[in-house]
């Protein structure tokens, strides 16, 4: 009888803490919405902070920094990138600071992220792989990604308003950080545009499905997955070099970096500046000695 009596009441207890626990992050996602976060975003300060939360639970490590670091280290251990470990990081603090309302620093300094060259794709496999893509729509998609250096999100999202076939001009709304932009628009894809909107409204997706809603990024980076392997490019490229390509290639063609910075919808130049290192023509032009 007292057995039963002590694991009543343990069960009771974890009840409670679920519920804590279940309230605790829908107050999270609330603020998170509420502050303008991207719901991809909030879907990873969740996922860190239940992890979080669980770990420290299971661990029973009560000093918060300690538990913070722990958690962390297990990460590192695990191999995940110094961007994971940053991102979870950055989800605790959130946790501990808006929503427990805790004055406590957390005085852990973020992991050096690692500096890798952006993977650029050059004009002759740009042609390779818009020759493989039969699919008129998704062509077309990924010739515009490059032609104005737009982020797959942004190509999903593209409605007909947003095209000024006149000016040759995209206009990109609410893109990465809450930020409008202009891009431009190439005059070899305009016929195939107009082909392509000729029967949609001003407020229609422009890659939409068969049955009308978005396409999903899951299947433009199939598409482009399969075109890299059908023209037998063996880089490890995504649908994001396409953005990449554009930047390196309008700056190899003598465009100032400062309006490549305001194409791509950069904050900071030194983002944008790290494409002179795969460019510059100085570095290219010497020769081995061997």
């Amino acid at each position: 009888m007292y057995i039963i009596r002590i694991t009543a009441k343990i069960f009771t207890y974890l009840i409670h803490l679920y519920f804590i626990m279940k309230n605790l992050l829908q107050q999270t996602e609330n603020t998170l919405k509420l502050r303008g976060y991207s719901p991809k975003t909030i879907q990873s300060y969740l996922l860190y902070i239940t992890q979080y939360l669980e770990f420290a639970k299971k661990n029973k490590i009560k000093n918060k920094k300690e538990a913070v670091e722990t958690f962390l280290l297990k990460k590192v251990n695990k191999g995940q990138s110094p961007q994971t470990i940053n991102l979870a990081l950055n989800s605790i603090k959130f946790f501990y600071r808006e929503i427990l309302l805790s004055t406590e620093p957390i005085d852990i300094k973020f992991s050096k992220r690692n500096k890798k060259l952006p993977i650029v794709l050059s004009h002759q496999e740009i042609e390779k792989i818009l020759q493989v893509i039969k699919n008129k729509k998704y062509h077309l998609a990924v010739a515009l990604s490059y032609a104005g250096g737009l982020r797959i999100s942004e190509i999903i999202n593209l409605r007909v308003k947003d095209i000024d076939i006149d000016e040759n001009i995209i206009h990109i709304k609410n893109a990465k950080g809450k930020k409008d932009r202009i891009t431009t628009l190439s005059e070899k894809l305009k016929h195939d545009i107009q082909n392509l909107i000729i029967n949609k409204s001003y407020n229609d997706i422009i890659f939409d499905s068969n049955r009308g809603d978005k396409l999903t990024t899951r299947s433009f980076q199939m598409v482009f997955k399969k075109a890299l392997k059908d023209a037998g490019i063996k880089k490890p490229a995504t649908f994001h070099s396409l953005r990449h390509s554009f930047a390196t290639h309008l700056l190899e063609n003598g465009v100032d970096v400062r309006y490549v910075q305001e194409l791509l919808g950069h904050a900071n130049i030194r983002t944008t500046q790290i494409y002179t290192q795969v460019t510059n023509p100085s570095l290219k032009n010497i020769k081995s000695p061997l």
